[in-house]
């Protein structure tokens, strides 16, 4: 009989931790991959087009039952004209109650997004990156490169970060508003050379990384281009690569980067998590990773908890 609460970003910013996330959001990872309907059930994102606007609204659910956790994201992503102050992206997490099916709390939805993607990439990195990772390369200058960077500098002991966006006023910006030293390139090419890690986070419908760039044995964090028609990856990438996914359902439909270029799978990064599949760190590896509803269920019951906690 209790309304909603509702729960800003900056409250969700203030109580959502990369510490508390990563090992939750492994958890989750693990369990999904071992298809078992009674611990996660989430359908793969419902997407539809808002054409008149050149958008996109989509729908998120996840059942996380070994936690008990009931939670739907509804998230609204437009691609904006170059110099577009708006956002590209924009969220609402709803948390219900599993047992009566009422709505607990409305979260705003961008932290939440922005932590959960940056997390799962550094897991996958944590897998995937070679043992001796030196240089950090970030394609992209927007929120998930702000987030990617806090965690990548959180969890690794980079000696170098680069990074490039199509406008270097952005890639600078960027590199002034951080805490530490950000060396900011005039070409992805420059940027990639001799790197180790190398995060995709761009708003590209076209390859913008070559695998002809790339290190031999480099992980590449892929974020961007989550519609079956958008790339941030080229062919010779994506097929000399040892290729990894967070959901292989959801990539089989929304990758335009594995669809397009007919790569094939080798596992999810729950299947690693499990044991179930190798972590191939010693080649070049690609996590391709689309978002999944379980990891914002997970965020939000943390972000929830907390909250209740400090009442």
């Amino acid at each position: 009989g209790r309304r909603p609460v509702f729960l800003s970003d900056d409250v969700v910013a203030r109580l959502l931790r990369y510490d508390d996330l990563i090992p939750r959001l492994e958890a989750v990872l693990g369990k999904f991959s071992l298809r078992d309907s009674a611990a996660v059930v989430q359908p793969v994102r419902s997407v539809m087009p808002v054409v008149d606007h050149n958008g996109f609204l989509g729908l998120m659910p996840a059942y996380v039952a070994y936690e008990g956790i009931l939670c739907a994201k509804v998230v609204a992503f437009y691609s904006r004209e170059e110099g577009s102050s708006l956002p590209s992206t924009q969220a609402t997490v709803l948390l219900f109650d599993p047992e009566f099916g009422n709505v607990a709390a409305v979260m705003d939805g961008l932290d939440i997004t922005h932590k959960r993607t940056a997390a799962v990439s550094a897991i996958s990195a944590k897998l995937l990156s070679p043992a001796q990772s030196d240089v950090l390369c970030i394609l992209g200058s927007g929120h998930q490169a702000l987030s990617h960077y806090e965690v990548f500098m959180q969890l690794f002991s980079f000696k170098e970060v680069r990074v490039w966006s199509r406008r270097m006023e952005m890639a600078k910006q960027f590199a002034a508003s951080v805490q530490g030293s950000v060396t900011v390139c005039s070409s992805v090419k420059e940027t990639v050379d001799g790197a180790d890690v190398i995060v995709t986070v761009t708003n590209s419908s076209e390859p913008v990384l070559f695998g002809e760039w790339v290190k031999p044995g480099a992980h590449v964090a892929a974020v961007g281009a989550c519609r079956p028609n958008w790339r941030e990856l080229d062919d010779v990438l994506m097929r000399d690569a040892v290729i990894y996914v967070d959901s292989r359902e959801a990539a089989a439909v929304e990758s335009g980067d594995i669809i397009l270029s007919g790569a094939k799978v080798f596992a999810e990064i729950g299947e690693v998590l499990n044991g179930t599949s190798p972590a191939l760190r010693e080649k070049t590896t690609v996590f391709k990773s689309l978002g999944m509803g379980i990891q914002d269920a997970i965020c939000a019951k943390l972000v929830f908890d907390k909250w209740k906690s400090n009442q």
